[in-house]
């Protein structure tokens, strides 16, 4: 039975992080390892830690050097057969999510599954559906990669190839997924599972303010893995992103 490994990083999560953890609490796979690590919280965050503490395998609270950081502090915690990310204000999309990853990764010999999730608003209404349906790892090229809640890693790939990357403030998960799917080549199948429900408003979907970070971010994670890239093509992927959205991307 394969042993999976859910890890949710938090800071100051207090409003939407109880319903997270009962997100994984309430899955119907039960060989789950649920990981929390958060970067020692000023609300009380803490405290709904604590609350929930019999549906956590295991937590720490202490200060980190950010997201990635707490990220790979997670990743070095885990000792399930595959890894999954799952933020401190988002949800699993249903209560089988982990049994439908299992099973596709059970009946496929590979190493990292891509699916989908949807965006949604405070009130509820869903504003996006995030699909990996037309990705493939050509597209790193031009500035696009499946939504990162959406795959599911085997734990050895971050023994063998390393984790998260401390030199980026947004693009750290680019990096690490053009690593992975380009320089590393691994194998990989799309799942058609739609697996998380995302919150709107993450720091790289702020809007206009974070086009030209992520963008010099993209170059800087393609350039570290020795990639050939076209600057213009990454700046414009605007156009790309529009095209997707016509075909359902």
């Amino acid at each position: 039975m394969i042993k999976i490994s859910i890890i949710t990083v938090c800071y100051n999560s207090a409003a939407t992080l109880e319903k997270t953890i009962l997100s994984v609490a309430n899955q119907t796979y039960s060989n789950i390892e649920y990981i929390i690590v958060d970067g020692n919280s000023k609300d009380e965050t803490v405290d709904i830690i604590k609350k929930q503490e019999d549906k956590i395998t295991k937590w720490i609270s202490e200060p980190d050097k950010g997201l990635y950081d707490a990220m790979n502090k997670g990743i070095s915690m885990a000792t399930g057969d595959i890894i999954g990310i799952l933020n401190s204000d988002d949800t699993f999309f249903s209560n089988e999510i982990l049994a439908d990853i299992a099973k596709f990764h059970l009946n496929n010999s590979i190493d990292a599954s891509v699916g989908n999730i949807i965006q949604h608003k405070e009130d509820g209404k869903i504003v996006r559906v995030y699909s990996s349906k037309y990705w493939n790892p050509q597209k790193l090229i031009i500035g696009f990669m499946p939504p990162h809640p959406s795959i599911f890693f085997k734990r050895e790939l971050f023994n063998k190839f390393g984790n998260y990357e401390l030199g980026f403030i947004i693009g750290a998960d680019y990096e690490l997924i053009t690593r992975f799917f380009l320089k590393e080549n691994i194998s990989w199948k799309y799942s058609e599972i739609t697996t998380t429900s995302m919150l709107v408003g993450g720091l790289s979907s702020s809007g206009s303010s974070s086009y030209k970070l992520i963008t010099n971010e993209i170059q800087k994670a393609l350039k570290m893995n020795g990639i050939s890239y076209s600057p213009f093509k990454i700046k414009m992927r605007f156009i790309w992103k529009i095209a997707g959205f016509l075909k359902n991307e």
